[in-house]
């Protein structure tokens, strides 16, 4: 009955993923999302060449390095679950991590940084603990699909984590539209990861964040549009815009 209950459980999942995320597959670019996804790219770095260049501080150099290569954790963890799984939310959101890394990559070319991504291969890292990370993520992730789950939504959390205390440091226009944009799409990534496990009837549990900002987030509506450096939706009043506090609690936005 228990293995019934589980298979149950996966299946929900397997279907619910399949009918509200985008299809992974070999004609996923004929359907017209790797076309969107292009044009989301060459929009990004359009607004990063059109903001002013401004003076590149350590902590800022930093964060950008660290950022890239976290961006890609992200992406090659859910690559790899994907090939463990088939499930189509770990493709989807490696495909919008791929995104924020090309975002990032736009910065560290704007301000002539070297790219800590210097072999784009799954799996490889300049940074030792990043590496290490990985490997963990991973082994966690072949486990079960729920706790593929939990791993996307820890990544997640980390993420938004990293941002918000990176968002303190910087006063770059350019930088702070990234990130804002960046914790935007995060906080959507793990708003999926964690209603995927719901449906397993499990609850995430906060990791880097704070219980109180992962409620937050959760409960909220997925975010949409491109936001400002200050976290405010472009182009309108956003339904679901939450802005970044500089106190570093519930927070802002990404792409």
């Amino acid at each position: 009955m228990k293995l019934y209950k589980q298979a149950v459980i996966v299946l929900a999942i397997t279907l619910v993923a399949g009918i509200i995320l985008v299809p992974a597959d070999s004609n996923a670019r004929s359907k017209g999302y790797g076309r969107n996804l292009e044009g989301r790219q060459q929009a990004d770095s359009t607004i990063v060449t059109n903001l002013p260049m401004q003076n590149l501080s350590l902590e800022e150099d930093v964060g950008l390095t660290k950022m890239r290569e976290e961006e890609k954790l992200a992406r090659d963890v859910y690559q790899t679950l994907y090939d463990r799984w088939q499930l189509p939310i770990f493709a989807n959101i490696a495909r919008s991590e791929q995104q924020h890394m090309d975002a990032v990559k736009a910065l560290l070319d704007k301000y002539n940084r070297p790219d800590p991504v210097m072999d784009n291969t799954i799996g490889v890292f300049t940074d030792p603990e990043l590496q290490d990370l990985y490997t963990a993520l991973v082994n966690q992730g072949q486990k079960s699909l729920i706790e593929a789950l939990e791993v996307g939504a820890t990544i997640e959390d980390l993420d938004i984590k990293d941002l918000y205390d990176l968002l303190e440091q910087t006063d770059n226009r350019d930088i702070q539209t990234v990130y804002q944009n960046l914790a935007k799409g995060s906080r959507n990534h793990l708003r999926a990861f964690t209603s995927q496990l719901l449906l397993g009837d499990v609850a995430y549990e906060a990791q880097f964040l704070t219980p109180e900002q992962i409620s937050d987030i959760i409960t909220a509506p997925k975010e949409r549009g491109r936001v400002d450096e200050n976290g405010i939706q472009v182009g309108g009043s956003s339904r679901s815009g939450q802005k970044h506090r500089r106190s570093g609690s519930q927070g802002s936005s990404r792409f």
